[in-house]
């Protein structure tokens, strides 16, 4: 059982060899804290789920030991499973004003706001809990006060990167300057625990104010409505996209859900006051069509977006030929296929596009491979652990630190007990992690039985057979079979003769119980099934006795 001793180890639960997810433990002299409590999103290995969330078996059976939760970050990778795990951890919340807005979101909606300690800390602000201290460091990213932690302790400092980037002219907010960074690796920093994402750009990620010029020129080209996609988290974005339609001389729309609540906790910490004149989505159409922008959720692809409402002409908000929808997002992979089909829906309606790929609309929030060089050289780790990556990323940073300098690094994976000092890096154990998925309302593991069968029901389809026996044991009419998902459409009729034939003959042949019978019928229309599909369904048998 591991429990931290006169060292201080890392632990990820979430968040390595995966982008998303994000869970880190830290121990130290036998008590824990938390950085980070995020979701992943659902996919078709899932089907019927749209959270995925770290198991945190292995803390929930120390949450005696456990401090506190250090959230770095307001992005659903960091924070979307805090209210479903907070109050049964029962330790405190700590975040800076905007994090700690859209966490109390968050807990208010669930309804245990009032269960959850949560702690807002000022920007540049210092904890202590235990063997901790912990400072946080404001740096740029795609989301209002993203803040590294220096993590002190007994045994050394780590620091805690988060997810960022480098951004002289981010728009909306002060990271911290070289001059600072450097000043903390002049205190002498053990460990790094960094950001993977981009390590595969030999470019930097550009500064958010560098879109501003291409969104202005096609806005102020366009011809008719404009629709902008983004990421609903960057209030930077927002307001930049704010500022271009006060200059283009158009109206501000906001269609979706989660664009309000950005804007809302935004607002309530002192974010994004100066908007022009806004739009209710429902008025649009009141307006001349050149004379409204509207900024627009579902970027990726999502079924239930803005976006995807809109393509399909399922939304207040209507485009016609030679409107503007721009992308100013760019695709996160596994969503392609989804992005692909909101852009084909629109461009049957002959709507112009404008994407990253065509004009500088976007930039990511984390950091290429220049960027990384220069924050290894101002911090000057001793070690290097990746996270925030799939294995490539976090291979590729480990190889690119040690070119740069950094003269220990370790590659780890969910579950890997890492001993950073002393004598560190050294994995000294392993622990039990895994997945869990919110199904409505209910939270089940991953691998289960219910997301098991419901991945057989996808990929093999369900065939329900019921046989009626009288006191004789003999069958009572037919059998009644009904097929769900069965690759059988035009010859149906003769598919059911011939597995009605088949669970006849089990009948008759059967000797023994009942969960014989049930077994051999089974079997007997499973084989008919896949003969003719060349797959084997699932096949359930009801078996109704009377007297």
């Amino acid at each position: 059982m591991t429990t931290p001793k006169n060292e201080l180890l890392f632990l990820a639960l979430g968040g390595s060899d995966e982008i998303g997810m994000n869970a880190n433990l830290y121990g130290c002299q036998g008590k824990w804290i938390m950085v980070d409590l995020g979701v992943t999103f659902g996919h078709e290995d899932y089907p019927g789920i749209d959270l995925i969330m770290p198991d945190l078996e292995f803390i929930e059976d120390r949450k005696a030991d456990l401090l506190g939760i250090i959230l770095t970050h307001g992005h659903e990778d960091h924070i979307g499973a805090v209210p479903f795990f907070a109050a049964d951890l029962g330790v405190p919340l700590y975040a800076t004003p905007f994090t700690a807005a859209l966490i109390k979101g968050k807990l208010d909606e669930q309804g245990i706001a009032n269960e959850v300690d949560l702690n807002i800390v000022p920007m540049e602000g210092q904890i202590n809990l235990g063997p901790f201290d912990i400072r946080f460091v404001p740096l740029a990213h795609s989301i209002l006060e993203m803040s590294a932690l220096v993590i002190d302790t007994p045994y050394g400092k780590v620091f805690h990167t988060g997810d960022w980037k480098l951004d002289e002219t981010p728009v909306i907010g002060t990271p911290a300057s070289a001059e600072q960074l450097t000043a903390i690796g002049d205190e002498g920093i053990l460990a790094m625990v960094c950001d993977s994402t981009n390590v595969f750009n030999d470019k930097a990620s550009g500064s958010e104010a560098s879109v501003h010029s291409d969104l202005l020129k096609h806005v102020t080209e366009a011809r008719g409505r404009v629709v902008v996609t983004t990421f609903a988290s960057n209030s930077a974005r927002l307001q930049t996209l704010a500022d271009v339609a006060r200059e283009a001389g158009r109206k501000l729309c906001f269609a979706g859900r989660s664009l309000h609540k950005i804007v809302e906790a935004s607002q309530a910490t002192g974010y994004l006051k100066n908007l022009p004149q806004m739009v209710d989505m429902e008025a649009v159409d009141a307006f001349p069509r050149n004379q409204v922008m509207v900024v627009a959720t579902g970027g990726q692809g999502e079924a239930r977006a803005a976006l995807a409402r809109i393509a399909e002409g399922n939304h207040p908000v209507k485009l016609e030929e030679g409107d503007t929808v721009i992308f100013s997002s760019k695709q996160i992979p596994g969503n392609e296929m989804a992005i692909g089909h909101v852009m084909n829906q629109l461009a049957r309606r002959n709507i112009i596009m404008v994407t990253e790929k065509q004009a500088h609309v976007h930039v990511s929030g984390h950091p290429g491979r220049s960027e990384l060089a220069k924050l290894y050289e101002w911090v000057k780790p001793e070690i290097l652990v990746p996270v925030h990556g799939e294995r490539r990323h976090m291979a590729e940073q480990a190889r690119f630190a040690q070119e740069q300098g950094v003269r220990k690094t370790i590659v780890q994976s969910n579950g890997d007990v890492i001993r950073l000092a002393p004598k560190g890096p050294q994995q000294v154990g392993n622990e039990r992690t895994g997945r869990l998925v919110l199904d409505g309302d209910t939270i089940i593991a991953s691998d289960g039985d219910t997301i098991t069968q419901r991945r057989r029901l996808s990929w093999y389809g369900i065939i329900n057979v019921a046989v009626a026996l009288d006191g004789d044991n003999n069958l009572l009419g037919d059998p009644v079979i009904r097929l769900h998902g069965i690759p059988i459409e035009a010859e149906i009729e003769d598919f059911l003769d011939e597995a009605n034939a088949a669970a006849e003959k089990a009948v008759r042949d059967w000797r023994g119980d009942l969960s014989d019978l049930r077994e051999n019928l089974r079997l007997a229309v499973r084989r008919v099934a896949t003969s003719w599909t060349g797959k084997k369904p699932i096949v359930d048998v009801l078996i109704v006795e009377t007297a």
